[in-house]
């Protein structure tokens, strides 16, 4: 390990974002020196990061896309930070964050800066993955969290060593009896009718990017499950998440007036929770709907809890959940399928369950925060001082700092120079 390393986190939230807590929790434990700058030194995970460790700073970095006349005072303000921090390596986790990380230091900025990519969205738009490539410079790396984002960099052209590839961790969940009869019937659904989940905050539209609906499929749930009712009309379906922002209370108005329009009374929305280990209790089922997505912790944390899991065969999502093996796979963007999949789960218990328990075991692996955060405090070391062989430009190994599988290799040329 570098001594005496430093390492500025920058996140545009101090209320969300739990993978990047967890991970600096595990890399002040192993002695580095993280300084954190959030929108708020208060709330949220502010204190949870100062118990960890880590110094907090006030700084709301986030690219001000519907304010632009705040750019250059953002601009300042990460230079400022960076003057008085004065780190060995900045890190980023966020779109907007990474853009005005780059903006404000430079192409040229002698200190490296790594972004860990939260999710694929970005770089499914060619503007947006090209101003993502194009501001950065010669010091810039990223972190893939997923293996479908690794190939999307590749795919645009980015020299693979520069690429590394580290899953967002999380700590285990200790399993509990799930059965959760109380919450049932406060609820108004009988203790034998089937309850199938969905656990996702609400993201509206993003009109530019060609968005009309929300990037987490909520329209295709209660589609689907408009058609499972027909089949089954015993069956409920809970959506457990609100409006992540104020702008996006409308889309979730709309989703309510859509739910009742075509479910009826079959579709219960209990908006933003904080007892996921309650609530879940009473799920036999959930349905991971998304249109783009790396490995949402929603998924991972429900498998751990030994539910079973149909999801769209997107960005991440198809390496925790295996077709026929952790759980069921569909197309995105198609009710129809993803309500064969459901009634075939509900039809055979005892598979649903078994494919539960290898998701579990899949995730508590893949996804185990002391051995991400290792990884990561690795990748920060071959970054500072890097080895010999780690910096081929013209063909290398993709950078897979996972124990996961061998890393792969892939002859590409080197190319021109999360979520949001």
């Amino acid at each position: 390990m570098v001594a005496s390393m430093k390492v500025l986190h920058i996140v545009k939230t101090a209320v969300g974002a739990n993978w990047a807590y967890e991970q600096v929790r595990v890399l002040c434990s192993l002695g580095i020196e993280v300084v954190v700058a959030l929108p708020s030194d208060t709330e949220g995970l502010a204190p949870k990061y100062r118990e960890a460790g880590a110094a907090v700073v006030r700084a709301n970095l986030d690219l001000p896309a519907r304010e632009p006349w705040r750019i250059p005072a953002t601009l300042r303000a990460c230079r400022q930070l960076v003057a008085d921090v004065r780190p060995d390596l900045i890190h980023t986790h966020h779109v907007g964050t990474t853009f005005i990380a780059r903006l404000a230091l430079g192409k040229n900025s002698p200190i490296p800066r790594i972004f860990q990519v939260p999710g694929p969205l970005h770089l499914e738009h060619s503007f947006f993955a090209w101003l993502d490539i194009s501001l950065a410079g010669p010091r810039d790396s990223w972190i893939a969290v997923c293996e479908s984002i690794q190939e999307k960099y590749r795919l645009h052209g980015v020299a693979p060593h520069r690429v590394f590839l580290s899953r967002a961790g999380m700590r285990a969940i200790q399993v509990r009896t799930r059965k959760n009869d109380k919450l049932r019937r406060e609820l108004g659904i009988p203790l034998d009718a089937p309850v199938i989940g969905m656990v996702a905050h609400i993201y509206a539209p993003k009109f530019f990017l060609g968005q009309t609906r929300g990037v987490k499929g909520h329209e295709d749930f209660i589609a689907a499950l408009a058609l499972i009712k027909k089949m089954r009309p015993d069956v409920r379906g809970l959506i457990v998440g609100g409006s992540w922002q104020k702008s996006g209370v409308w889309y979730e108005k709309r989703l309510h007036s859509l739910g009742e329009r075509i479910c009826g009374s079959g579709v219960i929305f209990l908006g933003n929770r904080t007892d996921l280990d309650d609530v879940s209790g009473i799920f036999d089922l959930s349905v991971q709907p998304s249109h783009s997505e790396a490995v949402a912790w929603s998924v991972a944390e429900l498998l751990q809890r030994n539910i079973p899991i149909v999801a769209t065969s997107v960005g991440g999502l198809p390496e925790i959940i295996r077709e026929g093996e952790t759980g069921w796979l569909v197309p995105p963007r198609n009710p129809p399928a993803i309500a064969r999949a459901v009634l075939e789960a509900l039809a055979n218990p005892k598979e649903a369950r078994r494919r539960a328990t290898q998701g579990r075991e899949l995730a508590r692996h893949l996804l185990d925060v002391e051995k991400t955060g290792r990884e990561v405090a690795a990748i920060y070391e071959e970054i500072l001082v890097p080895s010999p062989d780690s910096r081929v430009v013209s063909t290398g190994e993709q950078r897979d700092c996972t124990d996961s599988k061998p890393a792969q290799h892939s002859k590409i040329a080197a190319g021109a120079t999360g979520q949001w």
